[in-house]
């Protein structure tokens, strides 16, 4: 894979907690323009590759680059600078506030924070105020969430919750989004919304995602491609229908002889 090609380059990646070994040398691509699946059992260290590459955690060794920009040890809000986003399994809205204005706290370095601004500069501030209003009507429609504008996001279901994190990464310019779990406590048919949004955000956004799922009939409508990791390191990869075929992947992560297409949490 080429350099253009590759959004995210993991490069022999090891994360150490005290005598644990998390994350094992691992090496990996997250090509442009793809919605990437991770999967893999419990332990397995995806979540701490994803705060790893997010800059929640520092690496033992090894290397992050973005858009072949090496950003190994920058911190998270560096890192949202630089388009790269991520969700957790829960969400972490502003409960005391509207949907709408879950949104339009998204982008930074708001006039507004001044107090200069908010002084001496109300006619700057109210601009772009009204234009993060717009802008957040927008994705609310996108979203169909129009009708729970006003609505306190404390109020919102599980999955509703989800819909409006994603929406949080349409308020401001994202290459990747890395999403955990996004469809842990959600309902069926809200997981389908989601999918729908995740496809539309891909499809008409070009935007790339990464996430992290159980659920596998979500993995394969979505996924292409599909990277497993096992006991800190990366296992296989491959089509989702290569993956689900492939007898180490159904001994380590969904159990030999198993049927099911969702795994256990």
């Amino acid at each position: 894979m080429s350099a253009s090609e590759a959004m995210i380059d993991v490069q022999g990646v090891d994360k150490w907690f005290g005598g644990v070994h998390a994350v094992r040398d691992v090496t990996l691509n997250i090509k442009r323009g793809t919605i990437t699946g991770l999967i893999g059992p419990n332990g397995a260290g995806k979540t701490t590759l994803f705060n790893i590459i997010a800059g929640h955690y520092k690496p033992t060794n090894g290397h992050i680059l973005l858009d072949g920009d090496d950003v190994t040890g920058l911190d998270p809000h560096e890192l949202f600078g630089r388009g790269l986003l991520r969700t957790f399994q829960l969400a972490q809205e502003f409960h005391s506030l509207s949907v709408r204005e879950n949104l339009m706290m998204v982008p930074a370095e708001q006039p507004g924070e001044d107090l200069i601004n908010a002084w001496f500069r109300k006619g700057r501030v109210k601009a772009r105020e009204e234009e993060l209003r717009a802008k957040a009507d927008r994705v609310l429609e996108f979203l169909t969430l129009t009708h729970l504008a006003e609505e306190r996001a404390a109020n919102l279901s599980g999955g509703q919750k989800k819909l409006l994190e994603l929406g949080r990464t349409m308020m401001v310019d994202a290459k990747i989004v890395f999403l955990d779990e996004v469809g842990a406590g959600v309902n069926r048919t809200l997981l389908g919304t989601i999918a729908g949004v995740i496809e539309r955000l891909h499809k008409e956004e070009g935007y790339t995602f990464c996430l992290i799922e159980h659920d596998m009939d979500f993995i394969a409508r979505l996924c292409d491609p599909v990277i497993v990791m096992a006991e800190g390191g990366v296992l296989a990869e491959g089509h989702p229908q290569e993956i689900l075929a492939n007898e180490a992947v159904i001994e380590a992560y969904l159990g030999r002889g198993s049927k099911h297409k969702k795994a256990t949490a």
